[in-house]
């Protein structure tokens, strides 16, 4: 399965913020949203990660001044994206070797998706489940 049948179906409208959003509406729209981060959007493309990592990383040095900063200022930065062909499971393994949680989906430069490793974690649970009821179903029938 790849990243582009996981996503398949969504909701079109991509939830993001710019680098120019301060980070107090970003961490607003995180709450609003009920996520953990977002994709953030420079000149049509991905210029970094907005998560709640970076908000805690950014208390931690600046205090609470770092509610007026904008997300340019403390994203992470470069994002690692994934294209939508990778299988899920080379996706889910990326995310495990650097110890991320999101990746934004690019296809060329336009993003596509979005995706955090509770939907790889999710699809993983269900396809073990699935293949588990086959191996019944198959003993019970032999």
């Amino acid at each position: 399965m790849t990243i582009a049948r996981l996503i398949e179906g969504r909701d079109a409208a991509l939830i993001h913020c710019t680098t120019t959003t301060l980070v107090r509406e970003a961490i607003d729209l995180l709450a609003e949203k009920r996520i953990g981060a977002l994709p953030v959007m420079a000149g049509g493309k991905v210029a970094g990660i907005f998560s709640e990592r970076d908000v805690i990383y950014q208390l931690k040095a600046h205090g609470p001044a770092m509610l007026d900063l904008t997300v340019g200022a403390v994203m992470t930065a470069p994002a690692i994206t994934v294209d939508p062909a990778m299988p899920v499971l080379d996706a889910l393994g990326l995310m495990t070797r650097r110890r991320i949680r999101h990746l934004p989906v690019v296809e060329g430069e336009r993003v596509v998706g979005f995706v955090s490793i509770g939907d790889l974690v999710k699809w993983r649970i269900e396809r073990i489940q699935s293949e588990a009821e086959s191996l019944r179903h198959y003993i019970q029938t032999a």
